[in-house]
């Protein structure tokens, strides 16, 4: 029995010993790098999910609170705070929010919420309300007609990348979906072939313009996901209201609230028969642009 006892007190402070209050714990630099990593990535996501993230640690250090869960609603509650917080100051900075709350009667809406979660919806006030325009527009002409934005820009700081976007970092951009239709034509209102609007592609026709065929650039975000095209529905274009829809845009959006450019690929904008200036093609390295419509003010 004594011979068992030195073993016994030398298992019970091993390393691996499970649920031992002495248990070894990962060094001090493996756990500021990960908290620094995850600082990082909430940051580079939502822009202020960080900060949420920092003053939760705080709290949790202050309060003795160990368990995940318990840490987890800390973070939860503090982010839902901050992301409340950035509602209210964004004005101050010169952006406002896009409602992810749309009722019955609205035209504009808001893809998906994840939008406002991730505090992707902000837009200066001429963007908001050019946006409202075309909305009012399309309503007018295809009446009950639903306008669908996508991403937008991070409430404060200008400058900061909207990952994966090369230039949503203003409040001047926004990205709208196509207007879509089912295989035998009907109209498919507020709809879009994917479930957050992006990454459902209109694949080119043989012989339609392809600019970046034969490249094979590095660093590009101008991913295909072959993969992920069969999993969408078989939707198409819904030609009548996007060609009024880039009609407005490029004539009124111009002229009332100085849209800059317009980004489609070239394929569709030679399939509805555009002609206009404003609309051009981004560059082989940025993203496609036959699942959205993105537009940008001066």
């Amino acid at each position: 029995m004594s011979h068992a006892l030195p073993a016994i007190r030398l298992a019970r402070h091993h390393p691996l010993a499970y649920g031992n209050d002495s248990t070894r714990k990962a060094p001090p630099v493996f756990r500021y790098a990960l908290h620094a990593l995850i600082v990082l990535i909430l940051t580079l996501l939502t822009q202020i999910g960080g900060i949420a993230y920092l003053i939760a640690l705080a709290a949790s250090r202050i309060f003795g609170i160990r368990r995940f869960p318990a840490k987890l609603a800390i973070f939860l509650a503090f982010y839902t705070g901050v992301t409340f917080a950035a509602n209210l100051a964004a004005p101050i900075f010169g952006r406002v929010p896009l409602s992810c709350v749309a009722g019955a009667e609205d035209r504009l809406v808001v893809r998906s919420p994840i939008y406002c979660l991730l505090n992707r919806n902000y837009v200066t006030p001429g963007v908001r309300d050019l946006a409202k325009a075309l909305a009012a527009h399309m309503d007018k002409e295809f009446p009950g007609t639903v306008t669908v934005t996508l991403d937008a820009n991070f409430p404060f700081v200008n400058g900061f990348p909207l990952l994966p976007h090369l230039s949503h970092a203003d409040g001047k951009k926004l990205d709208f979906a196509y207007y879509y239709k089912d295989v035998d034509g009907a109209f498919l209102n507020g709809a879009t072939r994917s479930p957050i609007g992006y990454f459902a592609f209109e694949q080119p026709a043989p012989g339609d313009e392809l600019p970046c065929e034969g490249r094979n650039d590095w660093l590009t975000t101008r991913w295909d996901f072959d993969a992920l095209q069969p999993l969408f529905p078989a939707y198409r274009i819904e030609e009548q209201r996007t060609s009024a829809a880039i009609g407005w845009l490029t004539s009124e959006g111009v002229t009332r609230f100085g849209l800059q450019k317009i980004f489609i690929e070239p394929h569709l904008k030679n399939a509805l028969g555009i002609t206009d200036s404003h609309v051009r093609f981004q560059g082989c390295r940025a993203a496609r642009h036959d699942d959205h419509i993105h537009i940008q003010v001066d």
